[in-house]
């Protein structure tokens, strides 16, 4: 059973990593490992992760840990496919399109602010 997320905006990754009952260097490893996780900074560099961060990493060590996937098969689950025409989300459970194209969108929102 998952913990209850408290009900705040913010979290910082001691927060998250107990939340998750992983190791801060796990949350670290995944960033670099998975685009999609990609918690804010803040303006002393201290990862700031949101309810969706926290519960993306749920479904990644669900995932990694109970159903065996390799990271590989995370980041195909989660990652966009890019079609002739449009950009479209490939997801493996028709019950997390929105979810995922939501992730996605935040990801390249984030991207595009870095680069301002």
């Amino acid at each position: 059973m998952q913990p209850v997320i408290p009900d705040k905006t913010y979290f910082k990754i001691g927060e998250v990593a107990r939340l998750a009952d992983i190791k801060t260097s796990v949350l670290r490893y995944w960033e670099t490992e998975f685009p999609f996780l990609n918690p804010e900074k803040s303006s002393a560099g201290q990862r700031l992760y949101t309810r969706q961060d926290i519960e993306m990493v749920q479904q990644i060590k669900q995932l990694l840990y109970q159903e065996k996937y390799t990271i590989e098969g995370v980041r195909k689950k989660f990652s966009p496919r890019k079609t002739a025409s449009t950009r479209q989300v490939a997801p493996a459970d028709p019950s997390h399109d929105l979810q995922t194209i939501l992730r996605i969108v935040r990801q390249e929102l984030r991207a595009i602010r870095a680069v301002l």
